[in-house]
């Protein structure tokens, strides 16, 4: 076990035992090798630095109440990978690699696996990068798939559960109409960068994006999804350049086990001001309470239009609290896995 403090991990690099790498080429993947070389070799052509050919995964693997190791759906995380690689043209490591080499990189880095009851976890990162050289704007033939991983604690300053403010972007998308706001590709990312510092500089913690086409509907939070809870209603968008996410997809079933009623439709900006508790939702924040939104112009422009206060306050929602405690208590094994979504080591 590292000698690390697990209170203040927070969510930051560091520098762990080992990655795990396979290659494709010639239509057929390499071997998994462990690695303790985290710098990657490519051609100055390679794809991945012209054209963007890359995409990404996040998931986590947590130590239990009982001392068992899980890593939470990771079956989920290798079916939306290859997603994005069909969307991008790119080979995608099957199913059964993607877990393997993932369970891998937890053993190879298990000294670094918080202890249970620091509400810390296992960051694991997949990702896949096209190396072929290639001066055309064209799909990679060859590709690097590599699984990385880092001790984290909470993403944001504010730490877990802590309400913070959000402000709408008018003025930049972080995605296109049909576009690939739906794909966990790299460049979405950077796309988001640029308002999202903007946006922090001013003083919000969550960047909420509307949707491309209309400016009329919310989107999603530039790292998250967005959740609503209305009454006895759990709601989040139905939309074309969301990512599909998979703590979401984990917490519409939670609700629905809690007897809740699932709503995945249209959301107008304007009822932002009928719901009860507002959260952004992911892998990485699992739930970030949200208590203010501020609507601009502009990110830039001084005034504010409205602002949606949700009637929170300084503590998190109880609904919201209550959807958190179950996801974590199943990753943590403390609660039944009814549903069979951790992967025991």
């Amino acid at each position: 076990m590292q000698n690390l403090d697990w209170s203040n991990l927070g969510f930051v690099y560091r520098k762990t035992n080992a990655i795990i790498v396979s290659r494709f080429r010639d239509g057929q993947w390499t071997s998994p090798e462990v690695c303790s070389d985290f710098d990657f070799h490519f051609n100055a052509f390679a794809g991945v630095f012209h054209y963007g050919n890359s995409c990404f995964e996040g998931l986590k693997a947590f130590r239990g109440a009982d001392g068992k190791v899980r890593i939470f759906r990771p079956d989920e995380n290798a079916r939306r990978l290859a997603r994005s690689a069909k969307r991008l043209g790119m080979a995608a490591p099957s199913e059964d690699l993607f877990i393997r080499m993932c369970c891998m990189c937890v053993s190879e880095n298990i000294d670094f696996l918080p202890p249970f009851g620091y509400n810390a976890s296992m960051y694991i990162r997949p990702v896949l990068e096209g190396s072929n050289p290639d001066i055309g704007i064209n799909s990679s033939k060859e590709v690097v798939f590599a699984v990385m991983c880092v001790p984290v604690g909470n993403y944001s300053k504010a730490g877990s559960l802590s309400p913070v403010r959000a402000v709408i972007s008018r003025n930049y998308d972080r995605a296109a109409p049909n576009g690939t706001g739906s794909f966990k590709i790299a460049a979405n990312y950077a796309v988001s960068l640029y308002p999202y510092n903007l946006a922090h500089s001013i003083g919000y913690t969550e960047l909420l994006f509307l949707d491309p086409a209309t400016k009329t509907k919310v989107d999603e939070f530039g790292s998250s999804n967005f959740i609503g809870i209305r009454g006895n209603s759990f709601v989040t968008p139905l939309s074309d350049s969301v990512l599909p996410s998979i703590t979401n997809k984990s917490l519409q079933t939670i609700a629905a086990d809690m007897g809740m009623s699932v709503e995945k439709r249209a959301v107008p900006v304007e009822e932002l001001a009928e719901f009860d508790e507002v959260d952004a939702c992911g892998t990485a924040v699992v739930i970030t309470p949200i208590r203010s939104i501020d609507d601009k112009p502009a990110l830039e422009a001084p005034e504010v239009t409205r602002t949606y206060e949700i009637p929170v306050g300084d503590s998190c929602g109880k609904v919201s609290r209550r959807l958190y405690e179950t996801i974590r208590g199943i990753q943590n094994g403390e609660i039944e896995d009814s549903h069979d979504w951790c992967l025991v080591l």
